[in-house]
């Protein structure tokens, strides 16, 4: 069950994001970039039970668990740009207050459920 974390994590960083993008405040925006930091380790950590459990199947399975690693890598990427994003180093591709590491966020998280969905297909 270690993939509640990072799910849980990133879900709420994503709505922390939307409610910064609608009001305009900044204290919601910090707390995002901490649960993606703490959403991306949580997810390191619940990929490598799933990385181990996924050379025992075949067939249609195992096609379904590449997809679902496919996806949950591919969501890892946008959630790691969006984090290194509100960073000072990031300020040198964005500027500060920049809508793309929340858009980022809110792409990965859509990305996030339908990994989720699969991920539950082979449970």
């Amino acid at each position: 069950m270690l993939i509640v974390f990072p799910l849980g994590l990133f879900l709420t960083a994503t709505i922390f994001d939307i409610v910064t993008l609608v009001s305009g405040g900044t204290a919601l925006r910090l707390a995002a970039y901490y649960m993606i930091g703490a959403g991306v380790i949580g997810g390191l950590v619940a990929a490598v039970p799933g990385f181990i459990d996924y050379f025992s199947l075949r067939g249609a399975a195992a096609r379904t668990a590449t997809w679902h690693m496919v996806t949950n890598l591919v969501v890892m990427a946008f959630f790691i740009a969006s984090g290194l994003l509100r960073t000072r180093w990031g300020q040198q591709w964005v500027p500060a207050g920049s809508t793309l590491p929340a858009a980022l966020s809110i792409v990965g998280s859509v990305l996030l459920i339908v990994g989720g969905w699969l991920g539950g297909l082979l449970v």
